[in-house]
């Protein structure tokens, strides 16, 4: 009844709870049904969504796309920012008014690369078509300018004994 009487999502939300997202098809009485990317019918118990997190993905018009692309240390930085600025300012479905301009962070010096971290503001229906988009067009545009998307790597040293 709680969620009957509070309405945190409605029909055609897509929600994450219980361990599970998908489109928001039926609200009835004692369950919530929901269709998932892959058309699966998930059947939540409402119980279980009154006591639980339930996260509403695209409640809100705008979403902002967070991915974090690591580029090598030989790498220039602010050629690599500059790079990735060019593809989220040439991208027509990133947002660029003045409260949600994207934005590019150095995030973190890790393992094997430095981490840039790309903000970029869409409308929420452009979500899954930028966070995808945004992977081919900056491996494009990396390539171009020669910058390093790295991967692990391990060195491997044999040593060989005498008398062995």
């Amino acid at each position: 009844m709680l969620i009957l009487f509070f309405k945190p999502f409605k029909i055609g939300d897509v929600i994450e709870a219980q361990g599970y997202m998908g489109k928001v098809v039926e609200i009835q009485i004692f369950v919530t049904v929901l269709l998932t990317y892959d058309n699966e019918k998930i059947i939540i118990p409402n119980g279980a969504l009154s006591n639980g997190c339930v996260k509403n993905k695209f409640a809100e018009p705008t979403r902002r796309v967070d991915i974090e692309f690591g580029i090598s240390y030989s790498d220039d930085v602010l050629k690599a920012r500059e790079v990735l600025m060019g593809v989220l300012n040439s991208y027509e479905l990133v947002l660029k008014d003045e409260a949600k301009q994207p934005v590019v962070h150095v995030s973190q010096h890790g393992d094997s690369h430095i981490g840039m971290l790309v903000w970029a503001w869409v409308d929420s229906e452009n979500y899954w078509p930028v966070y995808f988009g945004l992977y081919e067009r900056v491996k494009i545009a990396f390539d171009k300018e020669n910058i390093t998307i790295p991967f692990p790597q391990r060195d491997v040293h044999i040593h060989q004994f005498p008398g062995k």
